[in-house]
């Protein structure tokens, strides 16, 4: 006669023998609401100056040359345009306003 298999555990576990929830457990843990993800576990703490994801295009040269730096080339990217931003901003309070516009339109003869 053939012996029938075993579907499940061999030993049984008591459900009610986990352990209790502490704290320390619910400041961890993934927290859901159905199938609803609401909070996760202690992680990285929340940045005051919280950075906001965008699109930009950039041309492949430029890319190329800023991903030549190695890891870290997309946060570098935020360094040089502060960078840029800071040096505009010291060159408009340093630099006199002209009299005249810079540009001008061509004057045509008739």
């Amino acid at each position: 006669m053939q012996k029938k298999k075993q579907t499940g555990p061999a030993a049984w576990t008591d459900p009610d023998g986990a352990p209790l929830i502490t704290k320390e457990m619910l400041d961890e843990a993934e927290v859901f609401d159905g199938n609803t993800f609401v909070r996760r576990g202690r992680g990285r703490p929340r940045s005051e100056n919280a950075k906001e994801q965008i699109s930009v295009r950039i041309d492949r040269a430029v890319l190329a040359k800023l991903r030549k730096a190695g890891p870290g080339w997309q946060s570098q990217i935020n360094e040089i345009l502060k960078r840029a931003l800071a040096d505009d901003d010291e060159r408009k309070r340093t630099t006199p306003a002209p009299d005249k516009p810079l540009v001008t339109a061509p004057v045509r003869s008739v």
